[in-house]
Order: structure tokens, then sequence, then C-alpha cells
């Protein structure tokens, strides 16, 4: 029957008339009887049955063989239990077992019965749609955090524990800044960086003066030391891990050589406040 569920059902004298015009066709009264019908219900229905009966008379120029006589006599059953209240007049006569040289009309005609006595057939059924899969993303391991940057003193240690890296001792000298200060400076050829330690060194005030470290480099005139940056000593800390800054390259270092210097360092130093000296051994 009609797929839309709304489509309004036709009455067994629609039906009647609807099976005649495509298994007999229509007398003028009766197509008029049609035409006053529900016209729409009409046309929805009969494109069903002629479609129906194109199939079977399709088959039957296919040189189909005659309805089998236990199905035949089962379209009979359900088509007399159809019309059984139906008057004499409107009853249309179901064939029984179709004869060979009628196979054709029998196949026709049947059909038409069946159609009337199950009230159309059953329509296949939508097509299912094809099963989903449901695909589970790929889980992307969560990177790890980055690691903390070491402080200096961490790398201080993991530089000493280098078999090439230099370390080499400072001692004070007699400026009163130097007073009771021990210390050391590590320096690593291959990356050219390196580490001041101190303990005890005075702490400086930055706006009146700065300490400034100077590398010699066994290359190098000992006249003019590699400048190696300026720092300061906070007034709470005694221990202090420093980086170097070296200026330029250093080939070998020869020695090291901290001072006291006005804010910002200097290029060329005076040596009038050396606070701190040391030579490779």
């Amino acid at each position: 029957m009609p797929e839309t569920p709304l489509q309004a059902q036709p009455d067994e004298a629609m039906v009647d008339l609807l099976v005649k015009r495509v298994t007999e066709g229509l007398s003028s009264d009766e197509q008029r009887e049609l035409d006053v019908l529900d016209s729409a219900t009409a046309s929805a229905y009969l494109r069903d049955f002629e479609r129906a009966a194109a199939a079977v008379t399709l088959a039957a120029s296919a040189g189909a063989e005659p309805l089998p006589a236990g199905f035949a006599q089962r379209i009979a059953r359900q088509a007399d239990e159809h019309f059984a209240h139906r008057d004499a007049t409107s009853v249309m006569r179901v064939p029984r077992r179709p004869s060979s040289n009628s196979g054709a009309f029998g196949w026709l005609a049947a059909a038409a019965c069946l159609v009337v006595a199950v009230f159309g057939w059953m329509r296949a059924p939508a097509p299912r749609e094809p099963p989903t899969v449901a695909v589970t993303p790929p889980i992307t391991p969560a990177a790890p955090p980055p690691a903390a940057p070491q402080s200096p003193a961490e790398a201080r240690a993991a530089m000493l524990a280098k078999s090439d890296s230099v370390k080499i001792t400072l001692g004070p000298t007699k400026d009163p800044a130097a007073k009771g200060m021990s210390g050391d400076a590590v320096w690593d050829p291959a990356t050219q960086k390196g580490f001041l330690h101190f303990v005890g060194l005075a702490s400086n005030d930055p706006a009146v003066q700065q300490y400034q470290l100077w590398i010699f480099d066994a290359a190098r005139d000992q006249r003019y030391p590699i400048d190696g940056g300026v720092f300061d000593i906070p007034a709470d800390a005694n221990e202090v891990v420093i980086p170097i800054n070296a200026s330029l390259a250093v080939s070998k270092v020869a020695a090291f050589a901290v001072t006291a210097e006005k804010p910002g360092g200097v290029v060329v130093s005076a040596r009038q406040h050396v606070v701190a000296l040391g030579a490779a051994g």
C-alpha cells in the first residue's frame, strides 16, 4: 500500500472498480462512479494495482507457467472470505485453478484477487542503515611536563662531574670586602661556560659599585683579560653561585680575578680593588 501513513484507505466499492479497471476495463458508467470517489486515494492505489498487473503480464508474456493449484486455491479462499458480505452484484468472481491455455489471464486474475483479498501487497521493508561503528580516537599520551630549569648550583654540580671541566680555587686578597671569603671557579672549555662560587664575600650596593670577573687566557696578552661579566652579592646571601658570561672565546684558562668596579663594569680595570684571585695549577 502507499508508503505515506496518512493516506486514506479505499472503501470496497473503490477497490472493486480499481481491480476491474486493471483487469478488464471499466464501462462509462463505472468510470464515472470511480471519478466521483476520492480522487487522490483512487489515484494512489491505482498506481499500485497497475504495477501488480504489469508485473504479472510481463511474467505471462515470458512464458510463465499457470498458477500452482495450491497457491491458486489459497488466493481464491482469501478472496471469498473478503467478499462474503458483499451483495451478488458487486462480487467479482474469483477464478479457481486457471487452465493451461489461459495462463496469462489466470495469473492476472489471480494477482488481482490476491490484491483484493489482502488489501494490497506488503511493501519491502525500507533499507536498513548500514551499521555504524563507533571509532574511538587514539589516545595521545600526554607530553611530559617540561623539566624545571636547573638552578645555578645544580648546573655547577653537573659541570663539576664532567671530566674535562676546570676548577680553580679563588683566594681572598687584603681588600676589606674579601675578609673571610672563600671561593672557586669552574670552567667548561667545550661549552665556554662556567660558574663562580663564593662563601662570605661581602655584599655590594649596585648603585655604588659591582663586582666584575676577569678571565686570563693563556693565549692572550695578560694585560688584557677577558671580561667575564658583572654581578652582585645580596645583603642576606652568605653563599652564592654565579654564572660566568665570557665576552670572548677562551682558548685556555690561566687565571681568574674579581675586582670591585663602578656600576655596569669597565672595559679595562685599574685593578685597584681586587677582592679574589686564582690561577690554574
